[in-house]
């Protein structure tokens, strides 16, 4: 006799009884993006709903996650232009945009869990994610790995409950652990940035954090994004290094990465939802063309289907609301 799949279909109440994954308010991680100044809150032409701004309007937002339930942010520093160097000086501050958010936002909010983004790109004059080799014009790993150990202990003493490093550098999980455990933060997570991509998705980003490179790519750091094999070999090199939690950047068009890591690692793994595919299911729902709320919802499935625990997105304000209200999709 042939199977009769569709017995556990045929009911509203079943069906919702043998769903295999469902969406969380705990799932989420909100991106937001600081700026200096006072009053500043500026909205990104091509990300609807998403804003620079400055510390004041950040505590306020702050305010608003926390009520609607979110649990994690992750913070991103943008900097002047005149304020940037070759090194990335601000990023290795006490004082620097970042490290005063950081104290700042847990002053408020101590319960907020709040991630950084470690990288150079939004404080470098040249754009690059650490610092250049004169003679390849990219960027200097090694070198690298220096300034990104400080970095994070900047960010450690200012209070971050993890840390995030997505430069895709050779040896930074390894480098953060030690310099960490060897100040005391032996305990401070850190979530890799283990399979990033070079990839055309990030466009918007590079308007909302002004970290466009001012030459050349980041195709000699981030990775090629025909890889698949070496998708999970960075992965599990960043689990063996020591790292926390996985990530796959982008997200929706690398699920079949995104489900491999999920095969053959027991971290929890991590997508980022990142602004090209949020600024595309925006501009289809303004354009009228899709159900806004029942894809956004399905494509959230389709991130926890494949494996992943936590999910970075734009989204996560407008989902926790239907979450809250039980949307039913």
């Amino acid at each position: 006799m042939f199977k009769r799949f569709r017995r556990l279909r045929m009911n509203e109440n079943l069906r919702s009884m043998v769903r295999e994954n469902s969406l969380n308010i705990n799932d989420l991680i909100y991106p937001l993006f600081v700026v200096n100044g006072e009053g500043i809150k500026k909205e990104i032409s091509s990300m609807p709903d998403v804003f620079q701004m400055s510390l004041d309007e950040i505590l306020k937002e702050c305010k608003i996650i926390v009520d609607l339930g979110i649990k994690a942010i992750i913070l991103f520093g943008v900097l002047e232009n005149d304020k940037k160097d070759s090194c990335g000086s601000d990023a290795l501050d006490d004082e620097g945009l970042v490290a005063r958010s950081i104290r700042e936002i847990k002053k408020e909010f101590p319960n907020l869990f709040v991630i950084s983004d470690l990288c150079f790109c939004e404080y470098t004059d040249h754009g690059h994610c650490g610092i250049i080799n004169a003679k390849t014009k990219s960027v200097d790993n090694d070198a690298t790995l220096k300034i990104s150990a400080k970095q994070a202990l900047v960010h450690a003493r200012a209070g971050v409950d993890m840390i995030a490093p997505s430069g895709m550098m050779d040896g930074i999980i390894e480098t953060l652990r030690q310099a960490l455990d060897q100040e005391g933060f032996e305990n401070l997570p850190i979530m890799a940035y283990s399979t990033k991509f070079a990839s055309s998705y990030y466009g918007p980003f590079r308007d909302v954090a002004e970290s466009a490179p001012s030459y050349g790519d980041r195709k000699s750091y981030q990775m090629d994004f025909a890889n698949a094999k070496e998708a999970l070999g960075e992965s599990l090199e960043d689990e063996k290094q020591g790292a926390d939690i996985l990530m796959v950047k982008p997200a929706l068009a690398y699920l079949d990465v995104v489900k491999e890591i999920s095969l053959h690692s027991n971290l929890p793994l991590c997508v980022y939802n990142v602004s090209g595919e949020y600024a595309m299911l925006k501009a289809a729902e303004k354009a009228g063309v899709i159900d806004y709320e029942k894809l956004l919802y399905e494509t959230m499935i389709a991130f926890k289907r494949a494996g992943a625990k936590l999910i970075i997105t734009y989204h996560a304000k407008e989902l926790a609301i239907m979450l809250k209200n039980e949307v039913k999709l």
